[in-house]
C-alpha cells in the first residue's frame, strides 16, 4: 500500500519533477515557438522542478504525518533552503557564467562554436518559475494523497 506512507512523499516528488520537466519543454514553446526536448533534462526554466519536488514533498509529509510534525518542519526547512538557492545562488552563477561567456567572446574577438566550450548560464530561477513550482509541488501532493485515499 502506497497511501499515507514514505512511498507517496517519494512517488510525488518524483511526479511533480517529471511533471515540471514536461512543462518546461511547453513553455519554452510558448515563449519561442521552438521544441527543444533537451528542456527535458536542464535546470533553469518554468517551472522549477526542483522546488515543484520538494514542495511535494514537504506538502505530502505534512499530510501524512501532519503539519505540526518535526518532521514536516524538518521538510519545510529543506524546501525552503532549497527554494532560495534555486533563486538566488544558482541564478547568481548562471549571471556569471554568461559573463565569463561574453568576456571569453570579446576578448578573443571570436564565436564559441561549440557548446562544449561554452558555461552553462541557465542554472537557476527567476522567482516566478520558483513560485510556480511552489504551487505545483503543493498541487501534486494534494492530487496524489486524495487519489490514492
Amino acid at each position: 500500500m502506497v497511501y499515507n506512507t514514505g512511498f507517496e512523499a517519494i512517488i510525488g516528488g518524483l511526479i511533480a519533477v517529471l511533471l515540471a520537466q514536461v512543462l518546461k519543454l511547453f513553455t519554452f514553446y510558448v515563449k519561442t515557438k521552438e521544441i527543444d526536448f533537451e528542456k527535458l533534462s536542464t535546470t533553469g526554466g518554468m517551472p522549477s522542478s526542483h522546488s515543484a519536488g520538494v514542495c511535494s514533498l514537504t506538502t505530502s509529509v505534512g499530510l501524512i504525518g501532519g503539519f505540526d510534525s518535526l518532521l514536516f518542519a524538518v521538510s519545510a526547512g529543506y524546501a525552503l533552503v532549497v527554494m532560495h538557492d534555486a533563486a538566488s545562488l544558482r541564478r547568481n552563477a548562471g549571471e556569471i557564467a554568461r559573463l565569463v561567456n561574453q568576456i571569453i567572446k570579446d576578448f578573443y574577438r571570436s564565436d564559441i562554436k561549440t557548446k562544449s566550450a561554452q558555461l552553462k548560464e541557465l542554472l537557476g530561477h527567476t522567482p516566478k518559475e520558483v513560485i510556480a513550482g511552489f504551487f505545483l509541488g503543493i498541487a501534486v501532493a494534494w492530487g496524489l494523497h486524495y487519489i490514492l485515499e
